[in-house]
C-alpha cells in the first residue's frame, strides 16, 4: 500500500512539472509508465556465432513473431479487453512497446498507478503482469489566482471538474489554453501550475496558479532583405503597433499573412527578440516581380461564316496588374478581353489598404461587357474589406448592374425580346482564404472563397418596344446571387502536383433574362470551348489538373473540366453537362512566362471533335 502511495506521489509531481512549461514544448502529460527497475526482462539467448566469415554473411532468417500475454486482477479483465491489446508482435522490441502503450493508455484515461509489475519469457511469449488500480478523480479544482483575462475563452468552469475522471491529458490542454490566453494579452514567460494539492483516497484536488511573469510589448518592425515595402504599411497588415501588449498569435500569423502578397518573398520565418521588457520583430523579406502584363492570343473556327468572313477568329486577352505602388500595398489592375468579332469585355480595379490609418482596405472595382450589337451591361462595385490572421478575409460590397438594349431593330417586336433593359443594386459579403504556399505555382494548400449579394431589380420599359409587351411581368423584384470556389493543391512527389477545384454561381429572381445570366466557357472557366460561349442561371465546374514540374517554374500538365448548366429561362430552361480535355505546359522565356493550352470538349447535343479543338498560347511578363 505504502509503495503506490509512493509511486502515485512521485508521477503526479512529475506530471506537475513537465506542465508549468509553455505550450510550445509539446511533452507528454503522462509520465513514463511504472515498469520494474530493469524496465525488461533479459531477452532469449542469440544463437552462438558462427566461426565462419562466410556464414556471418549470409542473411538471417526473418524473426519469429512474439506473442503477449497479459496477466491481472479478475475484477480488470473486462476493462482491459476494452484496449484490445495487440497479443501478437513482430518481434522483441514491437512486444515491449505494446507493453508501454497499454501502461500510458491507462494512466491517460485516470489510471494513474496503472504499471507493468512483471515481464517475463516464456519462449517466444512475453507474459505481462499489469497492475491496474483505481481511477482517479477531481475533488475539485479552483482558479486560484487565473483571473477573467485568461479564463474567459478557455472554458474553464469549476463545476466541470468536479467528481469528474482526473485526465492528465485534460488538465494538459486547460494549461496549454491559460498559456496561450496569457502570450498573447502580453505576458509570453507566463507560467501555470497545479498548487494546493490534497489526495483523498482516489480523489484530488487542487487549485490553478499562474506566474504571468514581466509584461511584454511590441517595440518595431526590422525588415532584413533587398524591399521597397514601407515598414508602416506592414505594421498595419501585420497589426503589430509599437507598444501594443505582445501576442504570439500575431507573430505566428504573419508569416502567413506575409505569402498571401505576391509582390513579397519569405526568406525564413519571424524572429523576435526580447530585452528591456520589449519585443522586437524581424523579418526576412526580398521583394518579387509581381507586376504582371498578360497577352493571350487565341484562335478558333468561326462556325458562323459569312460570304467574305475567314473560317478562323482571332480572340484577344490583355491584362495589367500594378501591385505595390509605392510600397505601399496599393493595387491596379486592368484587363479587356475580345470574345468574339464584336464582343468585349472590360475589367478594372483598384484596392488601397489600410485606409486612412485603419486596418480596412478600400477597393472599387468595374466591369464593362458588350454583346455585339445586343446589349451593354455595366457593373461598377465598392467594397470594404478586413484581412484577420487566422479567419482570412471578409469584405462588405455595394454594387449595381445597369443593362441596356443597344440595336431593338433586331428584335420582333410582337414578343418580348431575350434581352430587356434592367438596373440592379446589390449588397452582398465576399469572403476569401487563402492557404497556399506559393502565390504562383502552388504545390501545396487550400483556396476557398464564397460571396453572396441581394438586391433589387427594376426592368425599365424601352421606347421602342411596345408597353403592352411588359403586361405580367415583375417590374420591381428581388434577386439573390451566390458563388463559391475551392480549390485543394496535392503533393504526388517531388515534382508532381494534383489540383483539384470546383466553382460555381447561381442566380434567382422570379424572370429571368439572357442578358442577366453569367457567361462561362474558354481558357479562365471551361477550356475545350469559346470564350464566353455559355449562358447559365445556375453552374458548376469540377476540375482535376496533374502537373509534372520540371523546374520552379515549368511544368506540363493535363486537365479535365466537368460543368454542370442550367439556363433557367422561361422558353429556355435546358440543361447540358459540357466536358473538356486537354493538355499544355507553362515555362519561363526572357520575356515572361509561356503558356501553351491544347483542349477539346463535348456537351449533350456535340461529341468530341478534332476539328472543333481549341488551342491558346500567350505570354505572362512579370517585372
Amino acid at each position: 500500500m505504502y509503495t503506490r502511495v509512493l509511486l502515485f506521489w512521485g508521477l503526479l509531481v512529475s506530471l506537475l512539472s513537465g506542465l508549468t512549461r509553455a505550450h510550445a514544448q509539446t511533452t507528454s502529460p503522462v509520465a513514463t509508465p511504472n515498469l520494474p527497475p530493469t524496465q525488461a526482462p533479459p531477452v532469449p539467448p542469440r544463437p552462438a556465432r558462427p566461426d565462419s566469415v562466410r556464414a556471418t554473411q549470409r542473411r538471417l532468417p526473418p524473426a519469429a513473431p512474439k506473442h503477449l500475454r497479459f496477466e491481472t486482477e479478475a475484477a480488470d479483465q473486462a476493462l482491459l479487453r476494452r484496449y484490445r491489446p495487440r497479443l501478437v508482435a513482430a518481434d522483441t522490441l514491437a512486444a515491449l512497446r505494446t507493453v508501454r502503450e497499454l501502461v500510458l493508455a491507462l494512466q491517460t484515461d485516470a489510471y494513474l498507478t496503472a504499471s507493468a509489475d512483471e515481464l517475463r519469457w516464456r519462449g517466444d511469449t512475453l507474459v505481462a503482469r499489469l497492475y491496474v488500480g483505481e481511477a482517479f478523480r477531481w475533488a475539485r479544482l479552483q482558479r486560484g489566482n487565473v483571473g477573467d483575462d485568461l479564463l474567459g475563452r478557455t472554458g474553464f468552469r469549476e463545476r466541470v471538474y468536479r467528481s469528474q475522471p482526473f485526465g492528465p491529458a485534460d488538465l494538459a490542454r486547460l494549461q496549454s489554453r491559460i498559456l496561450e490566453e496569457a502570450e498573447n494579452a502580453g505576458y509570453p514567460f507566463a507560467q501555470v501550475r497545479l498548487d494546493s494539492v490534497q489526495l483523498t483516497t482516489n480523489e484530488v484536488a487542487a487549485t490553478l496558479a499562474v506566474d504571468r511573469g514581466p509584461v511584454v510589448v511590441f517595440d518595431s518592425l526590422q525588415i532584413v532583405g533587398k524591399t521597397k515595402i514601407r515598414p508602416r504599411f506592414l505594421i498595419r497588415y501585420l497589426q503589430i503597433e509599437p507598444n501594443q501588449p505582445y501576442s504570439q498569435q500575431r507573430v505566428d500569423a504573419a508569416a502567413r499573412l506575409l505569402r498571401q502578397l505576391p509582390y513579397l518573398q519569405l526568406r525564413a520565418e519571424p524572429e523576435v527578440r526580447f530585452a528591456r521588457g520589449k519585443a522586437r520583430v524581424y523579418l526576412a523579406l526580398d521583394d518579387r516581380n509581381a507586376n504582371q502584363f498578360d497577352a493571350i492570343v487565341g484562335v478558333l473556327p468561326n462556325n458562323n461564316t459569312a460570304p467574305g468572313q475567314k473560317k478562323v477568329q482571332i480572340t484577344g486577352d490583355v491584362t495589367l496588374n500594378l501591385r505595390n505602388l509605392g510600397g505601399t500595398g496599393k493595387q491596379l489592375g486592368l484587363q479587356w478581353r475580345k470574345v468574339e468579332a464584336a464582343s468585349q469585355v472590360l475589367d478594372a480595379g483598384y484596392q488601397h489598404p489600410n485606409f486612412f490609418g485603419s486596418p480596412l482596405d478600400l477597393g472599387a472595382t468595374f466591369n464593362l461587357f458588350k454583346q455585339s450589337d445586343d446589349f451593354l451591361t455595366l457593373r461598377p462595385r465598392l467594397q470594404v474589406g478586413y484581412a484577420a490572421s487566422r479567419a482570412g478575409r471578409l469584405s462588405v460590397f455595394v454594387e449595381q448592374r445597369n443593362s441596356r438594349l443597344l440595336d431593338t431593330t433586331l428584335y420582333k417586336l410582337t414578343v418580348l425580346p431575350d434581352n430587356v433593359d434592367s438596373r440592379y443594386t446589390g449588397y452582398g459579403l465576399d469572403y476569401a482564404l487563402t492557404l497556399l504556399d506559393d502565390p504562383y505555382f502552388p504545390r501545396r494548400g487550400w483556396l476557398l472563397t464564397g460571396q453572396g449579394a441581394v438586391g433589387t431589380k427594376v426592368i425599365s420599359k424601352n421606347t421602342d418596344i411596345k408597353p403592352e409587351l411588359y403586361d405580367g411581368l415583375p417590374l420591381r423584384s428581388t434577386q439573390i446571387s451566390l458563388s463559391g470556389r475551392v480549390e485543394r493543391y496535392m503533393r504526388l512527389g517531388k515534382q508532381s502536383v494534383l489540383l483539384a477545384r470546383v466553382r460555381g454561381e447561381a442566380l434567382f429572381n422570379q424572370r429571368l433574362f439572357l442578358n442577366d445570366l453569367f457567361r462561362l466557357g474558354g481558357l479562365a472557366t471551361l477550356r475545350g470551348f469559346n470564350e464566353l460561349d455559355f449562358y447559365a442561371a445556375q453552374y458548376g465546374v469540377s476540375t482535376v489538373e496533374l502537373r509534372q514540374f520540371t523546374g520552379p517554374e515549368a511544368y506540363f500538365f493535363l486537365f479535365a473540366d466537368q460543368a454542370y448548366l442550367r439556363r433557367g429561362l422561361p422558353d429556355q430552361p435546358g440543361e447540358d453537362a459540357p466536358t473538356g480535355l486537354g493538355a499544355g505546359l507553362s515555362f519561363r522565356t526572357g520575356a515572361g512566362v509561356f503558356q501553351f493550352v491544347y483542349s477539346v470538349g463535348r456537351t449533350n447535343s456535340q461529341p468530341f471533335a478534332f476539328g472543333a479543338s481549341k488551342i491558346h498560347f500567350g505570354i505572362t511578363s512579370r517585372f
